[in-house]
């Protein structure tokens, strides 16, 4: 059983027919396990999204004209608050239905553990991992492995090619 922060609320969003997605509870428990000895307390909110939708948020926030699988953005914490003082706002998800779907498929992975790897990601990348070198690629890649492996779910980079 995946134990997580002390508290933690997803909120997620289903802007499209929830048919075929995975439940709440699911995203709420891939979080958790993301965010499980990292931070004790967050809130998050994940929305899943067409194609369209995705397109149009990823050529505004990133300059990319295409929908991409997951989107993170990190919660911005208001001004004037003393030292120190940190809410548990951790930001939001978007990940576009049709582009992970499509790419579970391509690769040959069942739907609900690349839903699990991009839940993953997305929330380390709220947590100010990336992958912008090999060097920070890798080590990001490592703690995702280690986080599905906790989850019961296969080495989402097994047989790429760096």
């Amino acid at each position: 059983m995946t134990q997580g922060p002390t508290r933690l609320d997803v909120a997620v969003g289903y802007a499209l027919p929830r048919k075929g997605l995975p439940a709440a509870a699911s995203f709420r428990r891939w979080a958790a396990a993301a965010l499980s000895g990292r931070i004790r307390e967050a809130d998050l909110a994940i929305r899943l999204v067409d194609e369209d939708e995705g397109r149009a948020l990823n050529r505004h926030y990133r300059g990319k004209d295409y929908a991409t699988n997951v989107l993170s953005f990190p919660a911005e914490l208001p001004e004037g608050l003393p030292e120190g003082v940190r809410l548990p706002l951790l930001g939001d998800l978007v990940l576009c239905a049709p582009v992970v779907a499509r790419e579970a498929a391509e690769q040959g992975k069942p739907l609900n553990a690349h839903y699990a790897h991009l839940t993953v990601h997305g929330v380390l990348h709220l947590l100010g991992w990336d992958h912008e070198d090999d060097k920070d690629a890798e080590a990001m890649e490592q703690l995702e492995r280690g986080i599905l492996a906790g989850l019961g779910i296969d080495d989402p980079y097994a047989g790429e090619l760096r």
